[in-house]
């Protein structure tokens, strides 16, 4: 199942050629780091799976009825959890990101675990590459911390530390 994740998300993002905003490397490298991340925790094949799959619905053509006739509803259900719901026409920034926190706040242990290992491998880029929209970024990942508290300790410590060192260091 993980390897037909792996396979179905590497397609998605390939048939679009989507990139890491950065440094222009195949995109397929986040949701991999995610994945990793997300295995270094659990050996739960629907999160590990969901993890590779966690950007496709939001990012590609797939959508989510083909994710769950393909891979069901547990592992549907996490991508879901982790698919923003917020449009460009529901507000600005600020409005968007609260809804989509809200959503969040509502999702599976399980899913928040994967969020957070998403948060940890898209802020470090992001403060390595683009320190005026980190500072934007990282006050929504602040934000985002205090409803992730239910997903994985490990990985919910490694992304409170990034946020801390990251305030930390603008003092």
């Amino acid at each position: 199942m993980i390897n037909k994740a792996r396979k179905l998300a590497e397609a998605a993002h390939r048939s679009i050629d989507q990139r890491r905003k950065y440094t222009n490397d195949p995109y397929i490298i986040h949701p991999a780091s995610v994945a990793k991340l997300v295995s270094s925790v659990t050996d739960n094949v629907a999160m590990i799976s969901a993890a590779w799959l966690h950007d496709v619905v939001e990012d590609t053509s797939v959508t989510l009825d083909e994710i769950r006739n393909e891979f069901g509803d547990e592992i549907a259900d996490l991508v879901s959890d982790l698919t923003d719901v917020s449009k460009p026409e529901d507000g600005n920034r600020k409005i968007r990101k609260a809804t989509d926190r809200e959503h969040t706040r509502l999702s599976s242990p399980e899913a928040k675990t994967i969020k957070l290992a998403d948060l940890i491998d898209n802020a470090s880029s992001i403060i390595e590459h683009d320190p005026g929209f980190a500072r934007v970024f990282m006050e929504e990942k602040r934000l985002l911390l205090g409803i992730l508290k239910e997903g994985d300790e490990v990985l919910y410590v490694m992304a409170e530390n990034i946020v801390k060192e990251y305030y930390d260091a603008k003092k």
